[in-house]
């Protein structure tokens, strides 16, 4: 399930233009994260340099970029949210949003991967037997 959701976000590694779910966003997270750890492990174990742990950050990248504001996008954020990080102390709303859950009605990155589009956006016709 993780593994899936982690070659989903890499699927989409240069999306920047729909949404994603919580699930995709911390799975992704979760094995880079361990592919770092162990690319780190192995250059200590081999090299006096992070040869294999700056690849493995180079690979990332772009991808991690991508799911991170496709994450915003789900909970009704720009992208752009993610300069945050760079303050530091903006971490704290970035976290938080990366675990709320998002909206469930369609916004303008599109429908929900979660909820899928609500009847009324779908514009689903009233049968005449469904009219009181």
């Amino acid at each position: 399930m993780i593994w899936n959701n982690f070659l989903l976000a890499l699927s989409k590694y240069a999306d920047f233009k729909t949404r994603s779910r919580r699930a995709e966003f911390w799975g992704f997270t979760l094995i880079s994260l361990l592919i770092s750890a162990a690319a780190s492990i192995w250059d200590n174990a081999i090299f006096d340099s992070e040869v294999f742990g700056s690849l493995v950050d180079i690979v990332f990248f772009i991808p991690s970029i991508a799911v991170g504001a496709r994450r915003l996008h789900d909970t009704g954020r720009s992208g752009w949210w993610q300069l945050l990080a760079l303050t530091g102390i903006g971490l704290i709303p970035l976290f938080y949003w990366y675990a709320k859950d998002g909206e469930v009605h369609n916004n303008k990155w599109g429908a929900s991967p979660k909820y899928g589009a609500s009847d009324i956006e779908r514009e689903i016709p009233i049968e005449e037997d469904q009219i009181v």
